[in-house]
């Protein structure tokens, strides 16, 4: 089924390297058009260089990417890649003592756009600046200044749009509203890529999630997270007493690849758990665990990132 959406971002061994020192490597996935995909990953984990790679603001010194039918790298590709994708930078940069309206036709002429005037318009009113529009931007708030920047990544109709932490910085009121605003994008079939730190917008927003530490190390759907990831599952194994003391004898158990425990609960991440989970049970019951209830654990995003980025260190 998967194989037959069309796919509008498609990685191959994708690397930048920077003075030698990699910043990505070997990104190899495809997204389907119509999709949100949240990259996630820690500070320096190179999500910025990898939309700057598939907006062809930089060159790859290795492998390639194809977005919206453009191959990456191409010498002639100039700004046509551009004229079909939008960009919202971490820190959108405008003329800060020039009007909104100032500020969008500069962005408008080079965008190349003829007569944009009744599309600014259109956008401002949408998004709540028209009354603002002659005010300077410098006198904008956080959240209003992140509006207009969304304006100004989609005034030319892209098909791809990329999102540099849309929301950091923001009070929950103005977080809510531009995640709102994202959900109404991806209905309208646009192919979205959210870079973000934050699991639980990630979570909300998402159809595809890749978790990015200079190497691609998990790219899925997002049930396939919430599932708990390929073959690993999360246990909870409740007892008569407090849990930490049988924290280390479930951790020597075969299969068992790490556990916490919180109250009269063990919470266990474990390998092949059909046939780990019998012999986990049968461990502590032996050393003499007062074992109440054991279960499943409803995965979640955080749990699997957390994963990654530990078993990656």
């Amino acid at each position: 089924m998967r194989g037959s959406v069309p796919r509008v971002i498609e990685a191959t061994a994708l690397s930048r390297s920077f003075d030698g020192r990699p910043a990505v490597e070997g990104l190899t996935f495809r997204l389907p058009s119509g999709s949100l995909l949240a990259l996630l990953g820690p500070n320096g984990a190179g999500k910025t260089t990898t939309v700057r790679l598939l907006m062809g603001l930089i060159r790859p010194t290795g492998g390639s990417a194809t977005v919206a039918g453009f191959k990456v790298p191409d010498a002639d590709l100039g700004g046509r890649l551009r004229g079909v994708c939008g960009f919202l930078t971490e820190a959108p940069g405008f003329y800060e003592r020039r009007s909104a309206l100032d500020n969008l036709r500069f962005f408008a002429r080079l965008y190349g756009l003829s007569q944009p005037e009744a599309r600014l318009q259109e956008q401002l009113k949408e998004f709540g600046l028209w009354d603002h529009r002659d005010k300077p931007v410098g006198t904008y708030s956080k959240g209003m200044k992140q509006r207009l920047a969304l304006i100004r990544a989609l005034f030319h109709d892209p098909r791809v749009l990329f999102l540099d932490e849309p929301t950091a910085g923001l009070d929950p009121e103005s977080a809510l509203e531009v995640r709102e605003r994202i959900l109404r994008l991806k209905t309208e079939g646009r192919t979205i890529v959210v870079c973000t730190h934050n699991l639980e917008e990630a979570e909300r927003l998402a159809d595809w999630v890749g978790i990015l530490r200079r190497h691609l190390l998990a790219f899925d759907v997002l049930s396939a997270f919430r599932r708990g990831r390929g073959d690993r599952t999360q246990v909870r194994i409740r007892l008569a007493g407090a849990a930490q003391s049988w924290r280390e004898a479930a951790e020597r158990c075969g299969g068992v690849e790490g556990a916490s425990a919180e109250g009269d609960c063990l919470l266990l991440t474990v390998r092949e758990p059909r046939s780990t989970i019998p012999g986990v049970v049968a461990a502590l019951a032996s050393a003499g665990a007062p074992i109440l209830e054991v279960g499943n654990e409803s995965s979640s995003l955080e749990a699997a990132y957390l994963a990654c980025i530990r078993e990656s260190a």
